[in-house]
């Protein structure tokens, strides 16, 4: 009886030993990509891409705003890879010796969409004061930074009613665009300030109005390996991935505009 109980008891162990060893492995296997809410698309055509070609990997992808994957980075998130919508937050952890060199690997712009049935009948940029309802990011999110810059060009060349006009009718600030596209296709809003890329996302439940170039800007995307990360020869394959033909081309696809020749590193 001691003897069954014995081998029942070596058999659990090693069964329980063989599932840690399972779980490590699994875990060795992940690579954990935090990407800006607008690369969804995009990133997650890539991912299919990298786990056909690399036997046994598995990408997780984190979407969220940029100042959100920054802070969890900062705060001990495991992470492999950073890619946000801006440099200012991929620069601020690289102040703090968190990620490793930075490369631009694609650019977006602006635009203003309203709901398909655009009660509030925006036909361009000009009319926005218009919208009783508008919707834009926070100022910590790359998009809502992108917004003030826009909306001080348009002061400066619209008028500083214009800016109040439009500033005036702010319902809600959101912390990743998606969020902002959500409410504007849900007709919670008559306007809010997206990427190109979540417009086309978006499909026939928004319309796009363009932002006339003289007001725009341009939003920039670098990536970079986390310092801390586990897996930093995947996390680089990841990367080459990104700047391969496929790579981007899977970001044109999605609206991106190229990188420049050669990823600009930017310091």
């Amino acid at each position: 009886m001691r003897s069954r109980s014995f081998l029942v008891a070596l058999s659990l162990l090693f069964f329980s030993l063989a599932g840690s060893v399972r779980a490590a492995d699994d875990e060795r296997q992940e690579l954990a990509v935090f990407a800006a809410a607008s690369l969804k698309e995009a990133f997650g055509e890539l991912a299919k891409t990298f786990e056909a070609e690399h036997r046994g990997e598995h990408v997780l992808l984190n979407l969220a705003g940029s100042q959100e994957l920054r802070t969890q980075i900062e705060n001990g998130a495991r992470a492999d890879v950073f890619a946000s919508a801006d440099l200012r937050h991929m620069m601020a952890l690289a102040s703090a010796k968190l990620v490793a060199k930075e490369r631009i690997f694609a650019e977006n712009e602006p635009v203003v969409v309203v709901p398909a049935a655009n009660r509030a009948g925006l036909t361009r940029f000009e009319d926005l004061p218009k919208a009783k309802r508008l919707v834009i990011g926070t100022p910590e999110v790359p998009i809502g930074s992108y917004t003030v810059e826009i909306l001080q060009n348009a002061a400066a060349r619209l008028g500083a009613d214009f800016a109040k006009q439009v500033e005036a009718n702010v319902v809600s600030r959101e912390l990743n665009v998606r969020q902002i596209l959500a409410k504007v296709a849900l007709g919670e809003a008559d306007a809010g300030f997206v990427y190109r890329t979540d417009a086309a996302a978006g499909g026939n439940k928004v319309r796009t109005i363009e932002i006339p170039p003289e007001l725009n800007v341009v939003a920039t995307y670098p990536i970079a390996v986390t310092a801390g990360s586990r897996r930093p020869e995947a996390a680089r394959a990841w990367i080459d991935l990104v700047f391969s033909e496929r790579g981007q081309a899977a970001l044109e696809a999605a609206g991106f505009r190229r990188a420049p020749a050669g990823g600009i590193k930017t310091r």
